[in-house]
């Protein structure tokens, strides 16, 4: 089976720029546009998204942010790269994940993105787009948020032609956030007792890898400065402080499981089984080896090396939900509701869990129980597309199509695809009762689908 169809079946994938608040945010019309054609996703799993959990955790802390509230997801893209586009998450490509070499690197790139959220560069970001806006048309606009989300060859591509003095201001106020960001970064790892060489490795990744000789770059047209600058000033914090920071191997168990996880599914079979083999940790290296017997469609391979993994951490809730989904996708709903169900149990507010646990009751014909686990998964989640579709379906099922319109208008949403969730937002309104928590909800994707209506028209 190609690797893309595997990792298909392993995650649950959303569009980025995805949460269904963020779309009603001022300016958010125009910008689900300028993504929309070449959205990347999102890459969901509980067992990732808790590792990274636990990475970020004492970074999170020492910025002064809520640990509960900043999710860390993982982008569906290959290049190295991470970003933030609004307060509650940060984004990393799994590219970059499985590039980075040990955990402090990883939680270097986590605190640099959970320093633009703290030093409020977010909100600051927002006026100096409308400032650039307003000096230069909507081109420039949407280039920076191209840029913004790692797009930086297109984001050349929109910009070109625009003013380039109002280009020039904005990037300025970047180049010093980056700076900022650096700096501030260096700070939260010291105080959460984290090496600082993470920094230094992080930018040595980078140093020299400028797609133009320094030289013929325009500094002021530069988002970010130089990897050398940055490469220098992170030599220079690490000379001044010095590395007090003591191992960690809570880290070091979770940085190789993440690795383990998302490269199990990503790499293929042949590749896992062969690198299994050097993870020192023997309950990575079964779950590795379960999700590789899984790909090649080996149950009672992939049974036997999940259940070593949980002979060895029968309390660990992530295993029994990596049991479920192989039993569920080998059409083995009943067992798969029982290891979904030990994990519920374990995890009981892990959305991503309950979403799965739903999922295996909808498969089985349990809709009742199917639809009040998907609810509350979606209390918690609202960026997971997968779980809106089951959700949907599961309304379907009981004859309520007003609540199953509006989840497939979120759905729609999410995907950024808003004159398809306008259509199916039109349609919850006119079928549930004014005023109710579902009607209020697919107004708010009604209002945004008409608004992206009105900048296409103004814009012809």
């Amino acid at each position: 089976m190609p690797i893309s169809h595997v990792a298909a079946m392993a995650f649950e994938r959303v569009s980025r720029l995805a949460s269904i608040p963020a779309l009603l945010l001022i300016a958010v019309t125009w910008m689900a546009s300028a993504v929309q054609s070449g959205a990347q996703s999102l890459i969901r799993d509980p067992d990732i998204e808790h590792g990274l959990r636990e990475l970020a955790f004492p970074v999170l802390r020492a910025a002064g942010l809520n640990t509960n509230r900043v999710q860390i997801l993982v982008v569906n893209d290959s290049t190295f790269n991470a970003f933030v586009i609004d307060y509650n998450a940060i984004y990393v490509n799994y590219g970059l994940i499985l590039t980075v070499e040990s955990p402090e690197m990883l939680q270097a790139v986590i605190a640099h993105e959970a320093a633009h959220i703290a030093n409020g560069h977010l909100a600051r970001r927002v006026e100096n787009l409308r400032a650039a806006q307003r000096k230069a048309g909507l081109g420039t606009a949407l280039a920076l948020i191209v840029a913004a989300a790692g797009g930086g060859e297109a984001a050349a591509g929109i910009a070109a032609g625009t003013q380039s003095a109002s280009l020039r201001s904005f990037l300025a106020h970047t180049r010093a956030e980056e700076s900022s960001a650096d700096r501030s970064a260096a700070s939260y790892l010291r105080w959460a007792g984290i090496s600082p060489s993470g920094i230094v490795a992080l930018h040595q990744k980078f140093a020299g890898q400028e797609l133009l000789n320094t030289v013929n770059q325009d500094p002021y047209m530069r988002s970010h400065p130089t990897s050398r600058e940055r490469l220098r000033a992170a030599k220079a914090i690490m000379d001044e402080y010095g590395d007090q920071a003591k191992a960690d191997q809570n880290a070091d168990y979770w940085f190789a499981r993440v690795k383990g996880k998302l490269s199990a599914f990503l790499r293929s079979p042949v590749w896992t089984m062969r690198r299994a083999q050097e993870e020192s940790a023997k309950d990575i290296r079964l779950m590795r080896e379960a999700a590789a017997h899984h790909q090649n469609r080996n149950l009672s391979k992939a049974r036997a090396a999940i259940d070593g993994a949980l002979a060895i951490r029968p309390d660990d809730p992530y295993y029994y939900e990596l049991k479920g989904q192989i039993l569920l996708e080998n059409r083995q709903p009943q067992e798969a509701i029982a290891a979904y169900g030990q994990a519920v149990e374990m995890a009981p507010n892990d959305a991503l869990i309950l979403a799965g646990y739903g999922r295996a009751l909808l498969a089985q014909g349990n809709t009742k129980f199917a639809l009040q686990a998907l609810e509350k998964a979606r209390a918690r989640d609202y960026r997971n597309a997968r779980l809106m579709q089951d959700l949907g379906v599961a309304y379907a099922k009981v004859g309520n199509t007003g609540m199953a319109s509006v989840v497939t208008a979120e759905r729609f949403a999410l995907q950024g695809r808003l004159a398809d969730a306008g259509i199916h937002a039109k349609r919850a309104v006119g079928q549930l009762p004014e005023g109710s928590p579902g009607w209020q909800r697919a107004q708010d994707v009604l209002i945004a689908s008409e608004r992206l209506k009105k900048k296409k028209r103004k814009r012809k």
